[in-house]
């Protein structure tokens, strides 16, 4: 499964925000991270903040480029997303959080932490609900997937918009099912961390495909600065593998044409 989070796309496809194009940077991403590996993702993941200005046209414009790529989708709405704009464009072309999706002996549960009008998490008491009632229903290997993070990173701007309601979210993981893993994105870098008590559950979060912003935790491979994402490799016997991709960013000085 390819991790790409962040995008941020606009209704121009020539549009810029913070200083890039976000869908040239994306389709460079995506181009880079297939590049990277040695065969083509089961599944592409793309974990929230789709859409900068929550427009029809910047949903248009990301499914336009993955359905270029003929990959199967899993999309999260992150603060940054309409979510009714997005099932509308993207709800024949991928799976929309929350929903649950099957990853061969896995289980990947998609939630959306979106609230409108908050750049905070929340899940809510409804799919909490829904949420506990799946794993207690079913004991199988299990993959968690939201935009924002559960916990604390250790970046107070960041910790002030976390997912308020993840104490909850902790306390019915552990008790119901304990997931192998919990992917998120939200803040713009690779960050690892734990989960509930100890062991506790492993969580990841991926870089952004459009830029980074301060790194918490180093990067294991000293490119803290650049766009990335992740590759998660799970296994029959419940093991799992990651691999932190980077690659330099489209060079914007070659200019971003209107046509696009």
């Amino acid at each position: 499964m390819l991790q790409l989070s962040d995008p941020h796309l606009l209704r121009q496809g020539h549009g810029r925000y913070r200083g890039r194009t976000p869908l040239a940077q994306l389709r460079h991403g995506l181009e880079q991270a297939l590049a990277a590996l040695d065969v083509s993702p089961d599944l592409l993941l793309i974990s929230g903040d789709l859409c900068q200005d929550e427009s029809w046209g910047g949903y248009v414009q990301l499914r336009n480029l993955l359905t270029e790529s003929g990959l199967p989708l899993a999309l999260l709405p992150g603060n940054h997303d309409h979510p009714m704009l997005l099932q509308a464009v993207m709800g024949r072309h991928a799976v929309l959080a929350p929903a649950e999706l099957r990853l061969g002996p896995w289980r990947l549960l998609l939630l959306s932490s979106h609230r409108s009008g908050d750049c905070g998490g929340w899940l809510g008491t409804g799919q909490l609900a829904w949420l506990r009632q799946r794993l207690l229903q079913e004991s199988s290997l299990t993959l968690i997937a939201v935009h924002h993070p559960p916990l604390r990173i250790g970046d107070p701007g960041f910790d002030a918009i976390s997912l308020r309601d993840g104490a909850e979210l902790a306390r019915i993981l552990t008790e119901a099912c304990s997931p192998a893993l919990l992917l998120c994105g939200h803040v713009h870098q690779h960050w690892q961390g734990w989960l509930g008590a100890e062991p506790g559950i492993p969580v990841m979060a991926c870089p952004s495909t459009l830029c980074a912003f301060g790194a918490v935790q180093p990067c294991p491979l000293g490119r803290c600065d650049d766009p990335g994402g992740r590759l998660l490799e799970l296994y029959h016997d419940g093991s799992w593998s990651q691999r932190l991709l980077r690659w330099s960013p489209w060079p914007e000085t070659a200019a971003a044409d209107p046509a696009t």
